[in-house]
């Protein structure tokens, strides 16, 4: 009997305590490794995965003066969005190809999140997850009201709000990626932070980094759309603020990797890493993005390649360098927002396992 007894002992799986147990909580409200809703978990990674190339297309729009190519809005010189003939589009000039392009994904972006919501009320059993989908739904359609909006109205003010709610909108998909994935259970969690509780870092340098990221995405939105009344002098602070914090923003991606690294946690420590090479690529991208707009600066022109330097408008690799610039500020705010989600997470799960 003894021999029997030690042979359930060893086969019986150890199912470790919850947080939501030790604090007298529905245990179903949190999945489990073999109960993690699979469509939500997959929705989202594609909506991840076309959501920066929609920022980059946009980010052509802009480049390219593309925006008003197509006059109307939500159909395409009076066909639906759907079923503009495809040839005309493919074939015809390059202004309506990334314009028209633009909204098709961006229709395609939607028709996920609309998914989503549907596979979020059908799988998941946390409320907020719920709410989360509700939000990302929301927020893209809210988008696309403001892209139609700038349109019918040509307005460059909605052009540069437009700008800057699509990064936002960019980490919503990026957080709901996160918390749909295996790696946002508790168990899982607590089992990587073993013994290293007391080294959890404080949530202000992810903060930090978050706030100064999208400082930095508003400025470029001001000086990408700039209304024809603004002063040289405005502009001139808004470009020196800008380098500034870019510059502020690369010291704390240094000292949020340094704490993130001495608590051995590598979902937080290689986010916090990569997000030094981003902002160092940043800073080149800005650097050649002034000289493909603006020629050298002043303090370079003395330089040989300067005097032989020619602007050229609309040249395909500038306005690749220009979109790419765009592009990575809005990487660098989902990745802040990544590691803060992570981090927060973290700190929520410790803090039930002390008090258990």
């Amino acid at each position: 009997m003894s021999e029997v007894a030690d042979s359930e002992n060893r086969t019986l799986p150890h199912v470790p305590e919850t947080p939501a147990d030790s604090h007298g909580e529905d245990a179903s409200n949190e999945p489990t490794a073999q109960s993690v809703p699979k469509w939500p978990f997959r929705l989202t990674r594609v909506m991840v995965c076309l959501t920066w190339p929609l920022i980059w297309v946009g980010g052509l729009v802009t480049t390219y003066d593309a925006g008003m190519s197509v006059p109307d809005w939500p159909g395409t010189y009076g066909y639906n969005l759907l079923l503009y003939p495809l040839s005309t589009w493919l074939f015809g000039p390059f202004d309506l190809f990334i314009e028209h392009g633009h909204r098709l994904l961006a229709a395609l972006v939607g028709f996920i999140a609309i998914g989503l919501v549907i596979a979020s009320l059908n799988t998941e059993k946390r409320r907020w997850a719920i709410g989360l989908s509700v939000l990302v739904l929301a927020a893209v359609i809210g988008q696309g009201v403001l892209g139609g909006l700038r349109v019918t109205l040509s307005a460059r003010t909605l052009a540069m709000i437009h700008g800057c709610v699509g990064p936002a909108f960019f980490v919503l998909c990026v957080i709901a990626a996160c918390v749909t994935g295996r790696r946002w259970l508790a168990d899982s969690v607590r089992q990587s932070a073993e013994g290293t509780s007391e080294r959890t870092p404080m949530a202000f340098w992810p903060i930090s980094l978050l706030v100064l990221a999208y400082m930095q995405l508003v400025l470029g939105a001001m000086m990408r759309h700039a209304l024809p009344g603004f002063s040289p002098v405005g502009f001139a602070h808004i470009v020196k603020t800008h380098i500034t914090i870019a510059f502020i923003l690369w010291l704390t991606t240094g000292v949020a990797y340094w704490r993130m690294r001495r608590c051995g946690d590598l979902t937080l420590s290689r986010p916090a890493g990569a997000l030094i090479c981003f902002v160092a690529i940043q800073i080149g991208l800005g650097f050649a993005t002034w000289i493909v707009n603006y020629g050298y600066p002043q303090m370079l022109a003395s330089l040989s390649v300067a005097d032989s330097y020619l602007l050229h408008s609309k040249n395909v690799l500038d306005a690749w360098i220009v979109t790419g610039h765009v592009a990575t500020g809005s990487l660098i705010l989902a990745v802040s927002s990544l590691l803060l989600v992570r981090l927060l997470r973290r700190r929520r799960v410790l803090s039930f396992s002390v008090s258990s």
